[in-house]
């Protein structure tokens, strides 16, 4: 079976496929520990517990990347996944049936506000409350609220089943690329709604946990939701750490809080096209922020020259919209570390914030053909 991957814009997994995987291999070697900092989709931290007896831990500030690691880094066998499904199915086809009046039709822009009106009543189901009617059809909203309320209780299959509920709901969005802001139902956006919402939700669950079930790391690994240049200071000499900054103007937590509600199971109140919760609940990175980018990528490789770590770090070779440009992490690495560079091609998404003043063309075109620097450091 094809390895399950989250739908997101900025992952790794084409990269590994185009040098840095090779790279990896070449350094993990002799390294003790991994550290994957900014572990999005946590490709990478997959890639290489999946391949190497070494310990992978996987960090991000969002909830959603370490239950997508920790689904794996967490066990060393494979898990019975046709077991595992019939009895998870099971449970949530019984909570489904407050769902049997919920709208199907989606042809129309009275139809897609029926979506919007039933699913706003359905209260203690949050996908659905929150999302039901613009990134979900209600019955999908449904659905995925249906698993993530009777995921097991058991602590290594339930955060197996939490994963494939965000695997599955990612690729059943209604929104290009990412869940900054869902379609709408205009004259052309009725067509990718359409798309989205024909999905079948239960499918998508189901062949996402039958992928990772039979994936697991070759030794038990961690995964944390926590500030990396905090975590690096736990890291050691012989320690090998896989940094992928952010390089977006915009908080990564504003395209990626519907995954948050299903990783953390609740939500708050939201509000605008995007639904967003409060500022107050989405995590903030010094990273997206022009004033203290800078700062905050030179802090971080000031602390791991000092730990004695080594590490391999990938950037946009461009100025982005968060500041930091390739050339100004060349220079902060060069002054810490014995420097070599590659340079590959990558898809580089906007993420919302474009350096070249078209933000409000971004849309579904965010994605280019971009040069990216992938720089190895090594103690000086």
């Amino acid at each position: 079976m094809q390895p399950p991957y989250l739908k997101y814009m900025g992952s790794k997994r084409s990269m590994l496929q185009n040098g840095l995987g090779e790279l990896i291999t070449r350094e993990v070697e002799d390294c003790s520990r991994f550290f994957d900092l900014f572990a999005g989709s946590a490709a990478v931290a997959r890639f290489v517990g999946e391949k190497f007896p070494v310990p992978v831990v996987a960090n991000d500030l969002q909830q959603y990347s370490r239950v997508l690691a920790q689904a794996i880094l967490h066990r060393v066998h494979p898990l019975k996944g046709a077991e595992i499904w019939t009895a998870w199915d099971a449970r949530a086809s019984k909570k489904l049936n407050a769902a049997l009046d919920a709208p199907r039709d989606f042809r129309t822009a009275s139809d897609i506000a029926r979506h919007r009106e039933w699913s706003a009543r359905q209260i203690g189901y949050p996908v659905t409350q929150s999302y039901g009617g613009h990134y979900f059809s209600a019955h999908q909203a449904m659905a995925f609220d249906a698993y993530r309320s009777t995921v097991s209780d058991d602590v290594v299959i339930g955060s197996v089943e939490i994963a494939a509920i965000i695997i599955a709901a990612s690729q059943c969005v209604a929104a290009p690329g990412h869940t900054a802001q869902p379609f709408q139902p205009s004259a052309t956006g009725i067509k990718f709604i359409s798309e989205a919402w024909r999905r079948d939700p239960h499918a998508r669950v189901r062949d996402a946990l039958m992928g990772l079930a039979e994936r697991h790391a070759k030794v038990i690994g961690e995964a944390h939701s926590a500030d990396a240049n905090e975590l690096v200071l736990n890291t050691k000499r012989g320690d090998l750490l896989f940094i992928d900054p952010p390089y977006s103007g915009v908080h990564y937590s504003r395209f990626y809080h519907v995954l948050e509600t299903i990783a953390a199971g609740e939500c708050g109140e939201v509000s605008g096209n995007g639904r967003y919760p409060s500022r107050e609940q989405r995590p903030k990175s010094d990273y997206s922020l022009k004033t203290k980018s800078l700062v905050a990528i030179t802090n971080l490789l000031e602390k791991i020259a000092v730990q004695g770590a080594s590490a391999i770090v990938t950037f946009p070779d461009a100025e982005c919209s968060n500041g930091l440009s390739g050339e100004q992490v060349r220079e902060v690495a060069h002054q810490l570390f014995r420097v070599e560079e590659y340079l590959v091609q990558s898809k580089f998404s906007s993420l919302g914030g474009r350096s070249d003043g078209q933000n409000a063309q971004a849309g579904r075109s965010a994605r280019t053909n971009a040069n990216e620097i992938i720089f190895t450091l090594r103690p000086a």
